[in-house]
């Protein structure tokens, strides 16, 4: 026989910890909803063993973040058996959802038929490149599947985060102002290279104001395909009083062939930084896209706070 506080054997109980109230509380875990249409990755740029890991990477980081999360992955120029095309992964989508609700019919179940968008396509670009997502909309619409395609992933805070540690890593920034890390090489000027012309430079620059936050040093945009933008850029740092430059793509990776990167160093006559690739934010960013577009409201990614 038990008593309020415990078994009569005196044995202790394990007691439901109390909720805790106010902003401390921890969050709910969020799942996807049952249903609920895949997240499917668009990729640009050659297929290749290094592009198809890193997208794997990320798509794994999304389902960590949200279990139960259908992900794929969908190459702009692409095949159909090792790396296959946006549009047969959206048709596929759609032909296992339907298979699905029809088993379930056949076994007597009572489901509504499925409504709403198959997909969430979200392109795997931290900046906008209207000839690249050019290819994802008319991939989508020659799927004549019903499909939501979402913004790119930038401007963001996470992205000034990852190029920072991109910057680090190559030993061109400090990984840690507050301490008072130093680093001989560290860059005084950083020149953020992006594709897609002006209206990428632009997005770019913004991100590029929260690096320079992070940095306490110069950051300016610049365009890698077009001619003369890298070395106006550098001149420009250099002419305001920045001695020692370096390249930061604001790139995932696959969207660019790496020998335009080491192009555009030597042209600005600096050290480069790797591509973001798959840092963890980019994953947490697809997330929050795909998200966005079904009215999920998870908790927002958050980074590293600024020192």
């Amino acid at each position: 026989m038990s008593s309020p506080t415990g078994p009569a054997s005196g044995l202790p109980v394990r007691m439901p910890r109390p909720r805790q109230p106010g902003r401390h509380r921890r969050p709910e875990p969020l799942a996807a909803p049952e249903g609920a249409p895949a997240l499917v990755l668009a990729v640009p740029g050659t297929p290749s063993a290094a592009t198809r890991s890193l997208a794997e990477e990320v798509v794994s980081i999304a389902r960590s973040e949200l279990p139960g999360l259908d992900a794929r992955i969908g190459y702009l120029d692409g095949d159909t058996s090792e790396f296959p095309t946006l549009q047969s992964v959206l048709v596929r989508t759609f032909e296992e959802r339907t298979a699905r609700f029809e088993q379930a019919r056949a076994a007597g179940m009572d489901v509504k038929e499925p409504d709403g968008p198959v997909a969430v396509v979200v392109p795997l670009l931290a900046g906008p490149d209207s000839a690249l997502l050019r290819q994802v909309r008319q991939a989508v619409m020659d799927s004549r599947i019903a499909a939501d395609l979402t913004d790119v992933l930038g401007p963001h805070p996470l992205l000034a985060e990852a190029l920072h540690v991109r910057l680090s890593e190559a030993g061109l920034a400090r990984a840690d102002r507050a301490r008072l890390f130093t680093v001989a090489t560290a860059a005084d000027g950083i020149i953020l290279a992006s594709v897609g012309g002006d209206e990428a430079v632009q997005a770019a620059g913004i991100t590029g104001m929260l690096l320079a936050a992070r940095l306490a040093v110069p950051v300016m945009a610049a365009a890698l395909d077009e001619e003369g933008s890298i070395a106006a850029t550098a001149e420009q740092l250099r002419s305001s009083g920045s001695q020692q430059l370096a390249l930061a793509p604001y790139l995932i990776g696959p969207e660019i062939d790496a020998g335009l990167l080491d192009a555009a160093a030597q042209e600005a006559g600096c050290s480069a930084a790797e591509a973001l690739g798959p840092y963890p934010a980019i994953g947490k960013l697809v997330l929050a896209k795909y998200t966005t577009a079904l009215g999920i409201a998870p908790q927002q990614p958050q980074g590293a706070p600024v020192r």
